[in-house]
């Protein structure tokens, strides 16, 4: 519901929560089911970055890529089919159209739990009192979770129309001729993608050695070699010097001398905490380079302050913000929750191919001093794999003689396998538990089978 100050003029609550994206809300409906009288304070939209210009319309457009791919390729299938255009206005009613069905759900969900909504610009005030629009709220517990913004790099100036972040990206009405997306990360991969698939001549730039870098080094290389054969360039291991504007194009400047120029710049080199200006650091709240710091129980140092989501350091997704929302929400309550272990997020980059991930790579692994054995089951011996025209690879890390220590996939759809993959993990499942459960004849799911199979010593469709 929507209040005034008419209505609560220093109203005390159990819980004030300072953001309404994925871990404040999910703070907020845990917090609320558990018998808390809760105020939810958002300045936009309900649902935060991930629903309105994240996570819900990057993997719409991406999905959108993916029919056109299939248009152009439907011959390959045996069906007559011609790719003409991208129809972008049609394009951002279909991604528009999903965006606004799932924040009427989540906006019915929040007022049937009683939570009181507040719609504004809320400041920490005091370390339980939040304040907005000259009202204030004050409550037994404070949660902040404000939440990230797009970051850029130093004397590089985002003007919008030219040099855009992924928030302008979303938005756009047609399909630049070229693109040149500095960062190759998951955002940077996943827009490349989105671009190639749309028809533009795409270019990534990234400083580090690898694309997707955070992720094992045998999925980066696998998805590199998929982004060659779709014809999307890149340069890896330069950093960025300069970018320079005219009226036709935008030319970038590496460290090396090389130059590139495109009709449009994407800036995704990552997201930076929402935390300027709020309050936290008068609060006594101990921060670094923006971001809240926390226990494992997301407790910032004042007590009966928390933190969830992008504001603190831990991963960036929003299934992440959702679990820390829940772990503080019970916390509060006097449930005892376990401690999130951070390794047993299962991680997705949505591009074509798709890289998923859950646990250690094996250099991880290897400098925690795992003795460690790998497999590698490739999807050219999946039947699936084959009819999706696929290919790709499951990779198992496992300890000598003990669990599985991490699964990283690579491949259309494999970010449809973590659901087991994370409980293999998170359950400390050794190759032989894994090896005895029977997977459903042809699917993708039966790579992870069969990769179980072949670690535990009895390849199927496997070369052991």
């Amino acid at each position: 519901m929507i209040i005034s100050w008419q209505d609560y003029l220093m109203a005390d609550f159990d819980l004030v929560i300072l953001g309404g994206g994925s871990g404040g809300y999910a703070a907020a409906l845990r917090a609320s089911q558990l018998g808390q009288k809760v105020v939810l304070i958002e300045k936009e939209k309900l649902g935060g970055t991930c629903l309105h210009k994240g996570c819900i319309p990057t993997k719409a457009l991406l999905h959108s890529g993916e029919i056109a791919d299939n248009t152009r390729h439907a011959s390959e299938f045996g069906v007559k089919a011609d790719f003409h255009a991208m129809d972008m206005k049609a394009v951002n009613a279909y991604k528009d159209g999903v965006i606004n069905k799932l924040h009427k759900g989540l906006e019915g969900l929040v007022k049937s739990r009683n939570i009181t909504y507040v719609e504004g610009s809320g400041k920490l005030i005091t370390k339980n009192t939040v304040e907005v629009g000259g009202v204030k709220y004050t409550g037994k517990n404070v949660i902040l979770a404000t939440g990230s913004y797009p970051k850029t790099l130093p004397g590089l100036e985002i003007d919008g129309k030219q040099i855009i972040t992924s928030e302008q990206a979303i938005k756009l009405d047609f399909v630049p001729k070229s693109v040149i997306v500095l960062g190759g990360g998951v955002i940077g991969c996943e827009f490349a993608s989105v671009w190639k698939s749309f028809g533009a001549e795409v270019t990534i730039i990234e400083g580090l050695p690898h694309l997707v870098a955070l992720e094992d080094e045998s999925s980066s290389k696998q998805l590199e070699r998929a982004f060659r054969k779709r014809g999307i360039n890149f340069e890896l291991g330069v950093k960025f010097k300069s970018a320079q504007t005219s009226k036709k194009d935008v030319k970038i400047t590496l460290e090396d001398g090389k130059e590139f120029s495109a009709e449009i710049l994407l800036v995704a080199v990552g997201r930076g905490p929402v935390s300027t200006g709020l309050g936290y650091e008068e609060a006594g709240i101990k921060m670094d380079r923006g971001y809240v710091l926390v226990d494992d129980k997301c407790r910032t140092n004042v007590p009966g302050v928390w933190a969830v989501g992008d504001l603190i350091p831990t991963l960036q997704l929003a299934h992440v913000g959702f679990a820390e929302g829940i772990l503080v929400a019970e916390e509060i309550a006097g449930l005892k929750p376990r401690a999130i272990n951070y390794d047993g997020i299962p991680r997705v980059t949505y591009s074509e191919p798709e890289v998923a991930s859950v646990g250690l790579t094996t250099a991880a692994a290897k400098a925690a001093g795992h003795d460690v054995v790998e497999l590698n089951y490739d999807l050219a011996g999946n039947g699936k794999a084959n009819i999706l025209k696929t290919a790709g690879a499951v990779k198992l890390v496992a300890k000598k003689n003990g669990p599985i220590l991490g699964i990283h996939m690579v491949g259309s759809r494999v970010g449809e396998l973590l659901a087991e993959a994370q409980l293999i993990f998170n359950w400390e499942a050794e190759a032989s538990d894994v090896a005895q459960h029977i997977h459903a004849h042809p699917t993708l799911s039966e790579a992870m089978g069969e990769a179980h199979l072949a670690l535990a010593g009895k390849p199927l469709h496997a070369h052991g």
